[in-house]
């Protein structure tokens, strides 16, 4: 008798100043998919790790490569995880079935860019705790959960980390992507400005827009964020 397929594996990777616990109850959600929920150096339980773009690469690099034979594989990021998700496809663009870019789809150029920019180098005048008291009150008004917040600790990879989304991260990544793309974005994100140039940049894309969602659309419409994931694990 032939064995089963093994479940598809579901690598997951958090946003800017978070880490894998923005997916709690993600497994319950989609029991159908060994999901495997990553910390990026400088987050979470990685906090005292110095981030680097290849250190990042290499953390999802090894959750994809723990995979067993014959296992579909899905890669999915938010925001920073997003676009690192990327990354990693650009570098290995046959490695996986599907990836899911969430809040990710907008080119760190121009005005918005200078925003970002912005914020990063208030970090060292205002302090950790300061910039993570006010960015928290923010999340909280977007509907996050307080148990999802991060702390200030965080928020001391975020320079480095946003200087690889400045430095690496522009649409044409997906040229050699042989994958389904699905663009997945709040209504209202911000990150979703360029949309339309990285869903023409890869041979398959998918585009999702969640009504009313903003940008934290993973945590406060996780359900919604689920069903597109599912889609993704069974193409």
């Amino acid at each position: 008798m032939t064995a089963p397929a093994p479940r598809p594996r579901l690598v997951l990777v958090h946003g800017t100043r978070m880490d894998s616990s923005q997916w709690q109850g993600y497994q319950d959600l989609l029991p159908e998919a060994e999901l495997v929920a990553v910390d990026l150096p400088g987050h979470g339980s990685r906090v005292a790790e110095v981030f680097t773009a290849d250190a990042a690469v290499a953390t999802i690099e090894a959750a994809v490569l723990g995979r067993s034979a014959g296992q579909r594989m899905v890669l999915a990021g938010h925001s920073l995880g997003g676009y690192l998700s990327m990354l990693y496809a650009a570098r290995h663009p046959s490695a996986l079935d599907a990836l899911v870019l969430i809040g990710s789809s907008a080119e760190p150029v121009g005005p918005l860019a200078a925003i970002y920019r912005r914020f990063a180098d208030l970090l060292p005048r205002v302090g950790a705790e300061r910039m993570a008291r006010a960015s928290n009150a923010v999340m909280r008004r977007l509907g996050a959960d307080d148990q999802v917040l991060p702390g200030a600790e965080g928020y001391a990879a975020l320079p480095a980390a946003w200087k690889v989304v400045y430095d690496e991260c522009r649409a044409d990544l997906l040229a050699e992507v042989s994958c389904p793309v699905f663009l997945v974005n709040g209504q209202f994100d911000q990150m979703r400005l360029h949309v339309r140039r990285f869903a023409a940049a890869a041979a398959d894309t998918r585009v999702v827009t969640i009504p009313r969602a903003t940008h934290l659309v993973p945590v406060t419409h996780p359900r919604l964020v689920a069903d597109v994931l599912r889609e993704a694990l069974a193409v």
